[in-house]
């Protein structure tokens, strides 16, 4: 399979009033087959850079192209072949759970046939087809994070984005999730996620960046930037470096 381009950030930066930056000239792409880690200190500029690229978030400074296409010039194209998962999903809690992820099918356009598929092999996958007819607001914290994870599956994305998306599961639908993970990538697909958790990136990740006070300190292949050691003392080392 041909690798290409799945996620291009170039020159992006972002300020907030007349304040500096805090994005401040982000470049790096993220290939297909990709496990792509961001990883930085709380206020680094991480979920800054990450709703840029889904479009939550305008810009003025840079280019972002998600598979080929301008998230500012073609954003419905990027929409098409993106799912974002937030470090806190807001999901409609006087919707069920099957109602929900049905939402979600309908605005992909999936057939009943795809939906139905999806729908029962995620969440039997995370344990949780027996809720799925309970309303959002009675789920716990985990159990609205793996219906974000199900509705963010369910039309194949090309590219997949997440904010600290191991917060709030379980060991084992974290284990579940990196390995959905590694499924997605070695098909084709692409994935771009934020973490602070060091050791999930080091075992998970294929490539790696470093960003501190809203710039890319290091960035490359997982064993270009530790060279034998952890990431964890790459980390410190670019930290101390900057």
């Amino acid at each position: 399979m041909s690798e290409r381009a799945m996620l291009e950030i170039r020159n992006y930066s972002k300020s907030y009033g007349s304040e500096k930056k805090a994005v401040d000239g982000v470049s790096l792409s993220v290939m297909s087959g990709d496990i792509f880690g961001f990883i930085g200190h709380n206020g680094a500029g991480k979920s800054t850079t990450i709703r840029a690229v889904v479009g939550v978030l305008d810009f003025t400074e840079g280019e972002i192209l998600i598979d080929g296409h301008s998230v500012k010039a073609d954003p419905m194209a990027c929409k098409r072949v993106t799912a974002y998962i937030p470090d806190n999903p807001d999901l409609y809690e006087n919707l069920t759970g099957i109602q929900y992820l049905n939402f979600v099918a309908d605005v992909f356009g999936l057939s009943a046939g795809e939906r139905e598929a999806r729908i029962k092999k995620y969440g039997d996958l995370f344990e949780i087809t027996s809720a799925l007819g309970d309303l959002i607001s009675s789920y716990s914290h985990g159990m609205k994070q793996k219906v974000a994870i199900i509705s963010a599956l369910i039309h194949a994305p090309k590219l997949m984005v997440l904010d600290e998306p191991f917060v709030g599961l379980d060991p084992k639908a974290s284990f579940t999730l990196k390995a959905l993970m590694r499924d997605m990538c070695a098909q084709g697909a692409a994935i771009f996620f934020s973490t602070h958790v060091l050791d999930v990136a080091e075992k998970l990740c294929n490539k790696v960046a470093i960003i501190k006070n809203g710039r890319i300190v290091a960035s490359g292949t997982m064993e270009a930037l530790t060279e034998g050691h952890s990431l964890e003392e790459a980390f410190l080392e670019a930290d101390s470096d900057e």
